[in-house]
This record gives C-alpha cells, structure tokens and sequence, in this order.
C-alpha cells in the first residue's frame, strides 16, 4: 500500500519532504507533481524503479527516461552541453520542456537510448518539485504519469493513490497538476528537432 503524503502547495513541510526522500533513498518509486502533470520518480541507480516504471507505462527500451534536476548546474552533470544549446536551454528553464541530449558517464547505462545515448533532462518550475529536489540533493529518474491506453495523465493524487496503490510506494500531493506533458525538444543531432508539442511553448524552437 502506497504512503501519502500530503504536501502544502506554498510552504512544503520540511518534515514531510524528508519522509518522501527516505523513502526515495530506500528503493522506492513515487509519484509526484511538476509544472506539467503528475511524474513517476526514483532514485538514480535504482534499477527496480526503472523496471516498474517501465512496467506501469508499458515502455519500451528506446523510451527516454527524464532526469528532472533542480537547477542548471546540476543538469550540466550529467549531459553535454554546448554554447548554442546552452543558450536555448537556460533561456526556456525553469519550464515545462524535457530536451534530450548526449548523455554523460554520469548516467547510468540503462536510462540512456540505446543507440544514441541520449537522455533527457529538465528543471521544473514548480515549488514543490523544486523543495524535493533540493531536499534529495539528486536528480529524480522520472517520467510522465501516463497510463497505456489512456489520453490524459492522472491529475489527482487521490485517485493515483487509488489506482496505483499497489504498484507505486508514495504519492506526493500537493494539488491538481496540469494534463499536458512538457514540451520535448531534441538537440541531440546539433538543431532544435520538435519530438513532442506539450505544456512548454514552442515558438522559440520554432
């Protein structure tokens, strides 16, 4: 059965933001809010977490895992960025867009693309997202909430509790999360390549 943990949407309880990080640390897979909608989240490394989520959204290996990070330096970690991307991506962060990009040595086989070795990453413009990051001191391994066969992610931690009870060990809720995934933007073969249209606006890559 999945905890709960109900967090204040202006002013995250410490404690709170704590208990969902012990459980991160601990192996666990939770659901949490962003800018966008509702994320499956663990720990990087937890190769049990990947295989649920991967189970849960029914996604194959060419799948691009997102590394949601808190904030520009620690995004630099773990993907190569060059000056003209750097640009486009600090100008359009904080926000609702995932870009993918060469991945690192930092990051773990299993979440790059196969073939291209590429991953994605993002930085939430979202407080409680945000609390939680810099409470884990690490990326999230995440993606979209977004179930086989269904139109719109989940928009309600009741009901992922609900639904996801026993495939999920925590949800984090701190109020409704939007229905549109972020915008997906690859710069992996040198240019701005437009994958997914979502919550981010998409004129400046136009």
């Amino acid at each position: 059965m999945a905890k709960y943990f109900d967090v204040h949407p202006e002013n995250p309880q410490r404690r709170t933001l704590t208990g969902v990080v012990d459980s991160l640390r601990s192996g666990a897979l939770i659901a949490y809010p962003t800018d966008s909608c509702f994320a499956l989240g663990c720990q990087l490394g937890n190769r049990d977490g990947l295989a649920r989520i991967r189970s849960i959204r029914n996604l194959d290996d060419k799948h691009h895992f997102t590394l949601v990070c808190q904030n520009f330096a620690q995004l630099g970690q773990f993907v190569y960025v060059d000056n003209d991307v750097f640009r486009a991506v600090k100008a359009a962060t904080p926000g609702a867009y995932t870009f993918i990009l060469k991945a690192t040595s930092e990051v773990p086989r299993q979440l790059m693309h196969p073939k291209k070795k590429t991953v994605g990453v993002r930085i939430p413009d979202h407080l409680v997202a945000q609390a939680l990051l810099a409470e884990l001191g690490e990326p999230l391994v995440s993606s979209t909430l977004l179930l086989p066969d269904e139109d719109e992610p989940l928009t309600q931690g009741w009901e992922i509790k609900e639904r996801l009870d026993h495939v999920v060990d925590a949800v984090v809720d701190s109020g409704d999360c939007g229905t549109r995934p972020t915008t997906v933007i690859d710069f992996s073969g040198g240019g701005a390549e437009i994958l997914r249209r979502g919550a981010g606006d998409t004129a400046r890559f136009e």
